[in-house]
């Protein structure tokens, strides 16, 4: 099976491109690929991870062609930095200083 192990950092993105044998679940196929070698900083007892950006546990088997994520803690609450882009945006429309 063809599977690919995706990795973003701010500014670079690994993609891993992998052969593995039927049966293969998500955490094998991290391991299998090395990545944690080359980023130390994933932990994947804390790190989200998924396949096609959809949630999935570290034992999920995989399917031919699958694309493995590991995600990133978020930096900023997306919710809180809507509101206040939103804030900013009645403010300078009113005339108000922020």
């Amino acid at each position: 099976m063809n599977i690919e192990v995706a990795y973003a950092l701010e500014n670079k993105q690994t993609l891993l491109s992998l052969d593995v044998g039927e049966g293969t679940t998500l955490k094998q196929a991290i391991e299998i690929s090395g990545i944690l070698d080359k980023y130390p900083q994933i932990d994947l007892d804390k790190d989200k991870t998924g396949i096609f950006g959809k949630l999935a546990k570290l034992d999920a088997v995989l399917r031919d062609k699958d694309r493995v994520e590991i995600y990133r803690p978020l930096i900023a609450d997306p919710k809180k930095v809507r509101k206040q882009r939103a804030a900013q945006g009645k403010n300078m429309r009113s005339g108000k200083k922020s």
